[in-house]
């Protein structure tokens, strides 16, 4: 009788929880779908002209994802950058400079510039770009379309890069590029908030090319099932590419290298990181045979404070280890110390399938076989 009297108490006890969970379920499902509807609407408003488009006498190329998060579109945004370079081709990036004070204002970066600007008003993403780059300009700035017609005039880039521009569809462009990171479950592929989805699949009616992103650290079967979710949403030319990201080393606050790949297994390490999609850092550097004594994870585009790395200073240096964080990270990192025990990973894009197809693509945009965009905004 007392065990009957436990499990009727259980059931009793459950039947809110159970309840609730339902609730949740059933009210989340209606702003999925009340979201995604408004975002499809969106699309429609832009695609059928009840809603303005800017257009530019200059190709350009977006860069963007469907889901929140990072899914690796700094790294290939510099690829194409750096591939434009080699063409002899100046890139503008258009970028909302997120967490920088000038997200709400503009402001311009040149890569050759002499004096390096401050992060908090431009953003780590801003700063990393003009760096890395050789002949390019870096706007940031939520309006981008007007930042554009306001630095085209004295900049005149041959290419305008958006950064993270998918949803930013008030600017026509010639190209887009939609990445997916493979790492993610397929349980985040729902529109929010049941998923990580800030629209859905739909929006790839617009894509031109697709970027499988972290192809090397999923099984084959991972691959396919993502792309089941993605075949019946895009274009039947529509070419899928597959990259990963392999690492360059250890560089200090210097951008010296100070390991290499190969020096990295069985090293004592502290990792850092404040990034939206920490996991990757993490398994890359498990994956070089690091031997990692701490993950220390803060929010995205976290500022650090001169205590909170101090405090992980001492605790790197009492267990006779170095600190390794990510590009993006250093970058404000450096603003508060400059100690020589903290490195970051750089690491770069290799394409394991679809390099020749994203490449054609741009050149046959510079050779203008693809639609002209001309100004009139």
């Amino acid at each position: 009788m007392k065990l009957l009297h436990c499990t009727k108490n259980k059931v009793i006890s459950s039947s809110p929880l159970k309840i609730f969970n339902f609730l949740k379920i059933w009210v989340f499902t209606l702003l999925s779908e009340l979201w995604d509807f408004i975002y499809r609407v969106r699309r429609f408003c832009y695609d059928y002209g009840i809603i303005h488009q800017h257009s530019f006498h200059v190709p350009i190329i977006s860069v963007g994802n469907l889901t929140f998060g990072g899914t690796g579109k700094t790294p290939l945004t510099l690829w194409i950058a750096d591939y434009l370079d080699k063409k002899c081709k100046k890139s503008m990036i258009l970028m909302r400079g997120y967490r920088g004070k000038l997200e709400n204002s503009h402001g311009l970066i040149k890569s050759n510039a002499k004096m390096t600007p401050d992060p908090i008003q431009f953003g780590d993403e801003a700063l990393l770009y003009a760096r890395k780059l050789k002949n390019a300009s870096v706007v940031v700035g939520k309006q981008r379309a007007q930042n554009l017609a306001f630095y085209f005039p004295d900049e005149k880039p041959d290419v305008v890069l958006l950064d993270d521009g998918h949803q930013h569809i008030k600017i026509k462009r010639n190209l887009n590029f939609v990445l997916f990171d493979l790492t993610q479950p397929l349980s985040s592929y729902e529109v929010a908030p049941l998923g990580l989805m800030r629209e859905g699949f739909s929006a790839l009616k617009d894509a031109d090319l697709i970027v499988l992103a972290r192809a090397d650290l999923v099984e084959e079967k991972k691959k396919n099932e993502v792309k089941k979710l993605i075949y019946p949403h895009i274009a039947p030319r529509v070419p899928i590419a597959e990259i990963k990201y392999s690492p360059k080393g250890l560089f200090d606050s210097t951008y010296a290298l100070k390991y290499r790949p190969q020096d990295i297994e069985g090293k004592k390490i502290l990792c850092l990181a404040g990034i939206a999609s920490p996991n990757s850092f993490f398994k890359m550097m498990e994956t070089l045979g690091a031997h990692i004594i701490a993950k220390e994870v803060f929010p995205d585009h976290h500022y650090y404070s001169a205590e909170e790395l101090k405090s992980l200073i001492e605790k790197a240096k009492k267990e006779n280890a170095i600190i390794v964080t990510t590009e993006k990270d250093m970058v404000r990192v450096k603003q508060i110390v400059d100690d020589p025990i903290v490195h970051y990973l750089d690491i770069q894009v290799e394409f394991v399938r679809g390099e020749d197809d994203l490449k054609q693509m741009i050149d046959s945009m510079l050779e203008g076989k693809s639609q002209e965009i001309k100004k009139d905004f």
